[in-house]
Order: C-alpha cells, then structure tokens, then sequence
C-alpha cells in the first residue's frame, strides 16, 4: 500500500461555542456563587469561578452576566464527528443491556467531544436510573449548558433534586416541564406530591392535545 492510498488520521477541531449557565442550576455550589458577586466591581472573580468550573478542556473567552444566566462563550478542540458516533454507538449498546459497556462508551464520547450533549446527558439519565443523583444532576445540568433540552431532561432533573432532599429545585424543574408539556401527567403528579399544585392547564392547551390525538 502506497501512503497515498493511507488514510489520515481524523484531525482535532477547534471550535468556538456559546454556552448558558443558569442560576437555578447552582444554586449552593461555587459557580452559584457568581451569581451574587458584582461584575462590575468583582468582575475577575466571577471570571475566576467560571474558568474553574469550565475546566481545562474548555477555554473560556467571555462571558455576560444577568441576573438569572451567565452565558459564555468558550474555545476547546475535539472530534466532534467522532463523539456523535460514539454516543450513537453507546446508546445502542445501552438499549440492548450491555449498561457497562455503554456508559465506558459514554465517556469516550466525551473524551473525543466535550460539548457531547447527547453523551453526557444519557450518562445522567443513567446514573439517575443507579440513584446516583447527585453524579446525575451534575451530568444533565452540564447536558443542559451543551445544549440538552426538553421535557426528560426537566423531569430527571427534577427527580434528582428530590432524591437529594432539594424540593424547591424539583419544584422549579417540574414547572419548567409543564410550560414544555402543560398536560405531562409525572410533573403534574410530582407537584401535587409537593404540596405545589400545579395550575390547569388551559383549554386552548387541551384542543391542541385532542387535535394531535
């Protein structure tokens, strides 16, 4: 085989991309922190609080603060095809109940990719099924940053925070699944468990659902 005919191994991409850090998500951790430090007058450390919760595989290059966000935008390299493929590959594998498997695949996923939103919010959902909640919560809150989105992602989230003894961030996550899906019977039922009843949902919502019906 001449070198031509070689393939070239897949080369690392650099990106850049936004992220969202919300507040509801940290609250009680130090990035939380960051969110009651002035960035006009401790504006290095909240910087300082985001770098180190972005990690070294993640290279922050700015970031807005409000009140309820911090949205970042941030540099790293990756494979970012190559993560996609192993995240397809790890869920298959999960599906069939090769779970150990899956999860290994999982994390290489996120080795390839770090951004994989796919990858880490199915190893959340997978530690929350073992009761691991807070490893749990702490991989769909970084789901959620990637980009990670919809109601299962809300009602693990939710059931995590309850299994670590935090209602009123189950009670936030429940609601936020509700204006997703007014009529979700888990959230609706949670809430009601909660002490937190949930409102009505509207009739324009329920025409809808008999529509698509």
């Amino acid at each position: 085989m001449s070198a031509s005919d070689k393939q070239s191994p897949p080369r690392r991409s650099r990106a850049r991309r936004s992220l969202v850090i919300r507040r509801i998500d940290h609250v009680g951790d130090p990035v939380g922190l960051a969110f009651l430090e002035s960035p006009e007058t401790d504006g290095d450390a909240v910087l300082d609080r985001v770098r180190a919760y972005l990690g070294d595989k993640l290279k922050l290059v700015k970031a807005e603060v409000s009140h309820d966000e911090i949205t970042v935008e941030i540099e790293f390299r990756g494979w970012t095809e190559e993560g996609t493929r192993m995240a397809s590959a790890a869920r298959d594998l999960y599906q069939k109940g090769a779970k150990r498997s899956a999860l290994s695949m999982y994390r290489d996923a996120l080795d390839l990719d770090p951004l994989n939103a796919e990858a880490m919010m199915r190893l959340g959902l997978a530690f929350a099924e073992q009761e691991k909640f807070g490893a749990a919560l702490t991989a769909l809150k970084h789901a959620r940053e990637f980009g990670a989105a919809g109601v299962e992602l809300l009602i693990a989230m939710a059931q995590c925070a309850i299994g670590l003894e935090r209602p009123a961030n189950a009670i936030a996550y429940y609601e936020e699944a509700l204006k997703l899906e007014p009529r979700n019977f888990v959230a609706r039922r949670a809430l009601r468990a909660l002490g937190h009843p949930p409102t009505p949902p509207s009739k324009e919502s329920g025409a809808v659902r008999s529509r698509r019906d």
